[in-house]
């Protein structure tokens, strides 16, 4: 069952739900130094620091430990977004009722080491893998989109993971870096996806012609694109990937097809969705609403604060440009926000170097 509903007017109840599943604070934690990057084709990036995870062990339930109990968890990593990474992956765990059995493979522009001894000094016991994302494959083939953070290589990088991940990794969950999970991620890798390549929440109530342009839909041929179909939005920051059908039925192709239309007319503004949503919508899995709780980061202009949407939850995804981090830094979060703070794993400079 999903911890939290947001069926009640008030979130006192949500807020106090999580007080109840906070770290216990005799945890023993290690400070980690600050570290420079340094890197000859970026900038130096300063890496954060972050307090020892707990130890999560397999429920008494848990069958015996086999590569084919485990869940495949694939997460894109960057410097920028690692706070919400490690705050996901706390999450993933925390309500996971065999967490040994989870996995994660990590896709990174830049596979420093001093990320990698992060994770495993945040997560001793974490079992990952670290892969790189090479930007060259999706140079000139990036359209400038509205924000520019949805022009950056690694947002590409999920529409190439069948290619990145090794072949026995056959299916996966896709997670973007900005969620929370709060309830039993096993229950999203049940979902049984039939004959479909990607299961997903589907949004048929949004106006699906907005994710194009005029010239898309002028255009004759290509606005029988969807036709025998019924297209519906679908976030692809939360997906259930059968990784093997991708690879047999080149989708990977199917997808830079429409990005390479993208670059002789522009059809889209959004990045790597759309293009995802050419190929996938209406031919997907539909997956329960209460799986992603999207949008929490308002729109991606401005990122207003919004509320949750009525129904039982089990991921929030504060998709779009505000990012909790950062307002609860900025000390102008959103109540949403709020929700997010408990995993939150980050230790300040300050208290970092004073311990």
């Amino acid at each position: 069952m999903a911890l939290w509903s947001s069926s009640s007017s008030s979130l006192l109840p949500l807020l106090g739900l999580l007080s109840l599943i906070l770290l216990h604070p005799t945890t023993t934690t290690s400070a980690i130094r600050l570290n420079i990057i340094q890197n000859p084709t970026a900038s130096a990036a300063i890496i954060p620091s972050f307090r020892e995870a707990p130890a999560f062990r397999n429920g008494h339930t848990c069958t015996q430990h086999h590569y084919k109990n485990i869940i495949h968890i694939v997460m894109p990593l960057d410097v920028n977004y690692i706070r919400g990474t490690m705050a996901a992956v706390l999450s993933i765990l925390q309500h996971s009722t065999c967490p040994e059995d989870v996995s994660f493979h990590f896709l990174s522009v830049h596979l420093h080491p001093e990320i990698s001894s992060l994770i495993k000094s945040t997560f001793p016991y974490l079992t990952f893998k670290m892969y790189p994302f090479d930007p060259n494959r999706v140079r000139g083939k990036i359209s400038k989109s509205i924000r520019q953070a949805l022009d950056q290589p690694l947002n590409y990088a999920r529409i190439y993971m069948a290619d990145i991940l090794p072949n026995d990794v056959n299916r996966v969950i896709y997670l973007d870096s900005d969620i929370i999970v709060v309830d039993d991620i096993a229950k999203l890798w049940g979902v049984d996806l039939g004959d479909k390549v990607l299961g997903a929440p589907e949004y048929c109530h949004a106006n699906f012609t907005n994710y194009f342009t005029d010239a898309f839909w002028s255009d004759v041929n290509l606005a029988r694109t969807f036709e025998g179909r019924r297209p519906c939005y679908f976030n692809t920051g939360v997906m259930v990937v059968d990784v093997d059908q991708w690879r047999k039925g080149g989708y990977t192709q199917k997808v830079e097809e429409w990005m390479a239309v993208q670059k002789r007319m522009r059809i889209y503004h959004l990045g790597s969705l759309p293009p995802v949503l050419l190929v996938f919508a209406g031919n997907i899995k539909a997956v329960d609403h209460r799986w992603n709780q999207h949008g929490l980061g308002g729109d991606n202009l401005e990122g207003r604060c919004r509320g949750l949407h009525p129904g039982p939850i089990s991921l929030l995804h504060w998709s779009g440009k505000g990012k909790p981090w950062l307002r609860l830094d900025s000390r102008r979060p959103c109540t949403v926000d709020y929700l997010w703070a408990p995993y939150d794993l980050y230790r300040s400079s300050r208290v970092a170097l004073e311990e």
